[in-house]
């Protein structure tokens, strides 16, 4: 038995501890639940390695090591020691990202070793609703994409993550990882859009999903197409699916300086519960 405060890479029979740490959060911790909902702890499966941190033999903190370093309910403590063994293994993410605290401190210890990052986005608020709009009437015209539209949705999704994240899908590997989730959102049936004249103007996808609560994601509207309140009815469009076929709480994360997406989602009945961090490399 484990009897002092150490961390570990979790094993496959651990499954039923990291979702129990999973589950205080439910919103917070959508996205890495809903990976290990699906995949285990398998970390061929998962995609990456499930970290512990035990106090006393139990389970208290999880950081996901993947493609993203993520902390999961992780004090000052655990943040720690999830820094010095990411330190020791090496830079292998593209971005650290979860609860402000806890990668503010899993940032300050890491930034000597694996800094200087290319962006730094240390307040995203964290937005929830329970319930659909009562003034703002979803988009008729936002609908689930087909397997056989991706050529449609493509070209917005990377415009979308190019402009959300400064480099394009694309580099690389020549976007094959990319296309591959993207295809994945589709099959799933978990991308919307309104497509006009063969255009999306509008798109969005519901990201993560468990029983208790899901995450939209890539949110965008086509440059000529601002202004038009399209954001806001088709936010309501996704809503509406999403509370009706995943989950009774929808959540999703927006830089602070985005005053527009923040005030459109406030105006669908978003309201802020909490503030997410970003390291971007």
């Amino acid at each position: 038995m484990l009897t002092t405060t150490t961390t570990k890479v979790l094993e496959p029979g651990e499954l039923d501890d990291a979702l129990a740490v999973l589950d205080r959060d439910p919103v917070t911790n959508a996205f890495v639940a809903a990976r290990v909902q699906v995949a285990g702890l398998d970390p061929w499966r998962l995609g990456g390695e499930m970290w512990g941190w035990y106090a006393g033999g139990r389970l208290e903190s999880l950081c996901y090591a993947g493609a993203n370093l993520v902390p999961i309910c992780a004090g000052p403590e655990a943040a720690r020691a999830f820094a010095e063994r990411a330190r020791r293994a090496g830079r292998r993410c593209s971005s650290i990202v979860g609860p402000a605290d806890a990668t503010a401190e899993l940032w300050s210890l890491l930034e000597p070793h694996w800094g200087p990052a290319r962006e730094v986005r240390a307040h995203q608020p964290l937005m929830e609703t329970r319930a659909m709009p009562a003034d703002i009437a979803p988009d008729p015209l936002v609908r689930r994409i087909r397997k056989d539209e991706m050529d449609v949705i493509m070209p917005a999704c990377v415009a979308m993550f190019t402009e959300e994240v400064g480099i394009s899908p694309m580099a690389g590997d020549g976007g094959l990882l990319y296309q591959a989730r993207v295809a994945e959102l589709v099959g799933s049936g978990r991308s919307f859009a309104r497509i006009e004249n063969g255009r999306v103007v509008f798109k969005a996808e519901i990201g993560a999903a468990t029983a208790r609560a899901c995450q939209i994601q890539g949110v965008w509207v086509a440059p000529e197409h601002r202004g038009r309140g399209l954001s806001e009815t088709g936010m309501a469009a996704v809503l509406r699916y999403a509370l009706r076929e995943v989950s009774p709480v929808v959540s999703l994360y927006v830089n602070d300086y985005n005053t527009a997406a923040r005030a459109a989602y406030r105006r669908v009945g978003f309201e802020e519960v909490g503030a997410f961090m970003s390291v971007l490399f």
